[in-house]
């Protein structure tokens, strides 16, 4: 099946972001922020550190890209709701990290904060943001969310930030599809094209569960833009799974014990790309 040409074709955005094809994006989870339902007080500077501690174990492991995420804030408001504190804790944590390690950085602000995730984006000089609902609407944790990109290309371009890529979820994880069930995930991949991404992530049911081969290959046959895997990458996996995918973003298996709350496991993430090494393109 060949994907419609909905848009104008564009440079790949894997390809400007990233050195070497298959990127490999690993994932600091920040613990929780003021202002959040969990937050213990404990000093911002220690919240920081562990995510510099991360960000190192990830950089020197070869990873090619970090993520931060306010992934402590649970349960997390919808975007309407996320406070002026958390951008600004969130942009303090993602400073602190750009500054400890070179490798290029991203975003993600939950839940579906695309908006506030590009104006950390654009203060910290990061290279993306990853946005769960981009296009049509479903229904979460947090109750219904409709897809950002109308009011999210506009901020992008307000603030000048259209150096900052996109990277969309076409099937989230967490969530119903039944509002969209009239429409396959190929044809909400157009969706997601259409409204301006630039990167779909195909993703399995939740934080660490694997993606399946098939998931990827129908949001591929509903775009030209490049295609990753969002969630369950495990060296086990790496051979079926980057045979139909442009690259990877990887959290919880990295972790200490495969828990998105522990520290990085170097350990881990070694054996993740010394495991990618063997089908990386040269």
């Amino acid at each position: 099946m060949t994907a419609p040409i909905v848009m104008p074709p564009k440079p790949s955005a894997l390809e400007t972001l990233f050195e070497k094809k298959k990127p490999i994006i690993g994932v600091i989870h920040l613990a929780a922020l003021p202002g959040a339902p969990f937050y213990d007080g404990a000093p911002l500077r220690e919240i920081y550190a562990a995510a510099v501690r991360d960000a190192k174990t990830l950089a020197a492991g070869g990873v090619d890209g970090i993520m931060i995420e306010n992934a402590g804030d649970m349960p997390f408001a919808r975007p309407e709701d996320i406070g002026f504190e958390t951008v600004a804790f969130l942009t303090a944590a993602c400073e602190a990290v750009r500054g400890a390690v070179d490798t290029p950085i991203g975003i993600t602000c939950v839940a579906n904060g695309a908006i506030p995730g590009l104006a950390v984006a654009k203060a910290v000089g990061a290279r993306w943001v990853r946005v769960n609902q981009w296009a049509n609407a479903y229904v979460a944790n947090e109750g219904f969310l409709n897809g950002a990109a109308s009011a999210a290309m506009r901020y992008r371009a307000q603030i000048a930030a259209k150096d900052v890529a996109v990277l969309a979820d076409v099937h989230v994880k967490f969530g119903a599809h039944a509002i969209t069930a009239d429409r396959t995930i190929t044809e909400q991949a157009t969706d997601a094209e259409w409204f301006g991404a630039d990167v779909l992530i195909a993703t399995g049911q939740r934080t660490g569960s694997p993606t399946q081969p098939e998931e990827v290959r129908q949001v591929r046959a509903g775009t030209h833009l490049p295609v990753i895997v969002g969630s369950g990458l495990s060296p086990e996996q790496v051979p079926a799974l980057m045979e139909v995918a442009d690259g990877a973003i990887v959290g919880q298996w990295l972790k200490v014990d495969a828990r998105w709350w522990n520290p990085v496991d170097p350990a881990r993430v070694e054996r993740l790309m010394t495991a990618m090494d063997q089908v990386r393109p040269a």
